[in-house]
């Protein structure tokens, strides 16, 4: 008898339940939200559309920084230059990527205007489509990106994609420029942190020299020459130079 009572009593709770749900079900009012997907609301579809375009964008902003602005060529000097110096974690990396990114936007702020002139404040009123829109926004880039690109490295691009060769600029497609592009930016950047390193390495040989010379061959000729170059770089105005040579590099 104690068996049964056990076997009927959930039973009887899960129908019990079940009722409950179902006349809830029954009696609930409509959803006051309707999703209705279709013609007749062009302002909301023009608003969704632009809302999904600056969600790609900013999905997109990382890469874009990387590959198709000056942000590639600032950040490997200024590595190269605490390496020069001999300091592994001075400045930190946080404090090179900032300084990196707003150099960047020092440096493209004439090219981020126009697009935002002929591309983004078009398209925000309603005189431009989207398609117009990028192709007025991608036009400033592929100008500035251009410069930039030795013929070389677009060469070789045109050549692994065996495509045609381009005849005009806008013939270059951005597959075979933004490689190119940043091909030259390393090479740049690679030239211009060799020369940063002479100086610092001449101030190694004569620290290393003068320690060979005086006996003293246990002492690192690092803990020596780390305060030698921080002197010099600062009495120079080494932050100023570096600065003043990679804005100006950008033709």
């Amino acid at each position: 008898m104690n068996t049964t009572r056990r076997v009927l009593l959930p039973s009887a709770l899960a129908g019990v339940l079940l009722a409950g749900v179902a006349t809830l079900a029954v009696a609930a009012p409509e959803p006051a939200l309707q999703l209705n997907i279709g013609g007749g609301q062009g302002a909301g579809t023009s608003t969704a559309v632009r809302i999904l375009l600056g969600l790609t964008v900013l999905s997109l902003a990382p890469a874009i920084l990387m590959s198709m602005t000056s942000f590639v060529r600032i950040v490997i000097v200024l590595s190269m230059l605490r390496h020069a110096l001999g300091m592994q974690e001075t400045p930190p990396n946080t404090v090179i990527v900032s300084l990196s990114l707003f150099l960047t936007l020092f440096t493209m702020a004439p090219v981020f205007q126009q697009v935002n002139t002929t591309a983004l404040q078009p398209y925000m009123a309603g005189a431009l489509e989207s398609d117009g829109a990028v192709r007025n926004a991608v036009a400033p880039l592929r100008e500035f990106m251009v410069r930039q690109t030795r013929e070389q490295d677009l060469a070789l691009m045109v050549e692994l994609a065996k495509a045609e060769q381009p005849r005009t600029i806008d013939d270059i497609s951005m597959v075979q420029l933004i490689p190119a592009y940043m091909l030259s930016e390393l090479r740049a950047a690679f030239q211009i942190g060799f020369v940063i390193f002479l100086p610092f390495l001449l101030v190694d040989l004569i620290v290393s020299g003068a320690l060979m010379s005086l006996g003293m061959m246990m002492v690192p000729p690092a803990s020596i020459a780390l305060p030698i170059k921080i002197l010099m770089f600062v009495l120079i105005d080494g932050w100023n130079l570096v600065v003043r040579a990679l804005l100006g590099s950008f033709a």
